[in-house]
């Protein structure tokens, strides 16, 4: 049974660790993938994928005959279901494209232009489960930002075979590339290219600690979105939330991963004495009951705040990936909340509610990372270019300064680059 407790010096730390598991420890393993990748291209992947997933393929690419056996697998409501989530996504990423500015002065001209990456590749956990909510929305803000070529890798099942939903949600979102390969090796190939799979610029998605430990390594070779952990919840609630409906979205992220995180923060002695009972009837329920009860024994927290304002700044200093304000005035409440992922406002508007449906994006920092870091969006398939522009007399005006400057730091040839026009 969760005991709940104050948050103070002493329960402080425990409260705010989330070691998990030392990523170091598969460093060597990893390493040692990606150079079995990079120089035996193919033949490696396809050694590592009868290895790892019990799958002897003859071609890495999805044919366009798997699509087409995909698409008829898959139900007409399931695939309009899918559409109307696509339709909300792509309307929410629509609005992160960023046109860039110019400033013009006398004499000058400066700005900064925004330029999709050339291609992007997009990991999608697969194996035992589907996952096209990852598909759309990874590929959408890619399709979105302009990205010529979007390609997809993910685990085959032992048949070889590829989810139909997955494929079906491909094609919905525009993925021009599907290949057969999970793991590490997947992340090498992407970012150093085989035979059969040309590199990328961009690497995007979650997946198990190997993942992202890959994603960390080619990091520099390639960009990549983040290296996410486990999964993670923070609710703070007040006297009005339904002690049901807690439990039930504490559960939503603990039965992801034995490793996943799940907290309340309330201002309710009621709604934290309640909430373990709850939790203890829902467990026995769920079909992920095993994961998720390891998940809420070693992780699950009960937070009692002496008010709304320091629930926020328990909050804060989690950063956590998901964040409900099931209070009475979230929109009140969010003004206090700097660190979170995403942040769901109200008594009605669960995480799943983010996760498949709204629009926003649910590949999240963890870790407490947001403190620093964002949702994934089109931002990730785009980069900056700045531009400036001087007249003559602009630079004639400014070359004092400017050789002043150069001469200070000890780089002559910076000074003289611009003495050699102004002297003319």
């Amino acid at each position: 049974m969760i005991i709940p407790v104050v948050y103070d010096s002493k329960s402080r730390q425990k409260i705010l660790d989330r070691s998990g598991v030392d990523g170091s420890s598969v460093e060597q393993s990893v390493r040692q993938i990606i150079s079995e990748v990079r120089a035996r291209g193919d033949a490696a992947l396809y050694d590592y994928t009868e290895r790892f997933d019990g799958a002897k393929l003859d071609a890495l690419a999805v044919s366009d005959g798997e699509f087409e056996r995909a698409e008829k697998m898959v139900g007409d409501e399931y695939k309009a279901m899918l559409r109307r989530s696509a339709e909300n996504i792509s309307a929410f990423h629509r609005a992160q494209l960023n046109n860039g500015f110019e400033i013009r002065t006398e004499g000058c001209v400066m700005g900064q232009k925004f330029s999709p990456v050339g291609s992007a590749g997009l990991y999608v956990p697969g194996g035992k489960a589907a996952y096209p909510s990852t598909v759309l929305m990874n590929a959408l803000p890619a399709k979105i930002a302009g990205v010529a070529r979007v390609v997809m890798v993910t685990p085959p099942l032992a048949d070889g075979s590829v989810r139909a939903e997955v494929l079906v949600a491909a094609r919905i979102a525009g993925v021009s590339e599907v290949y057969k390969v999970g793991g590490a090796q997947a992340i090498a190939a992407l970012a150093y290219g085989t035979e059969s799979i040309a590199g990328v610029d961009v690497i995007t998605g979650p997946g198990n600690i190997f993942v992202a430990t890959a994603k960390k390594l080619v990091y520099g070779v390639c960009g990549i979105d983040m290296i996410a952990g486990p999964s993670e919840i923070l609710i703070i609630a007040d006297d009005g939330a339904d002690a049901d409906c807690v439990a039930a979205d504490l559960l939503s992220q603990a039965e992801h991963d034995e490793l996943a995180t799940a907290v309340l923060v309330t201002d309710s002695a009621r709604l934290a004495n309640a909430v373990p009972a709850a939790l203890e009837c829902r467990l026995n329920a769920l079909a992920r009951r095993d994961i998720a009860r390891v998940s809420i024994e070693n992780n699950c927290k009960i937070i009692i705040a002496k008010d709304l304002r320091e629930a926020a700044k328990i909050s804060d200093e989690l950063a956590p990936e998901h964040l409900e304000l099931a209070v009475k005035q979230p929109f009140d409440l969010l003004k206090m909340v700097n660190n979170a992922g995403s942040v769901f406002l109200g008594y009605s508007t669960p995480e799943p509610v983010g996760d498949y449906y709204a629009g926003t994006n649910h590949t999240l920092p963890t870790g407490g990372t947001a403190k620093f870091s964002s949702p994934l969006g089109v931002q990730n398939f785009m980069k900056a270019t700045q531009y400036v522009y001087y007249s003559d007399n602009k630079l004639a005006a400014s070359a004092d300064d400017i050789v002043m400057f150069a001469r200070s730091e000890g780089l002559t040839a910076h000074a003289e680059s611009v003495l050699a026009r102004t002297k003319k």
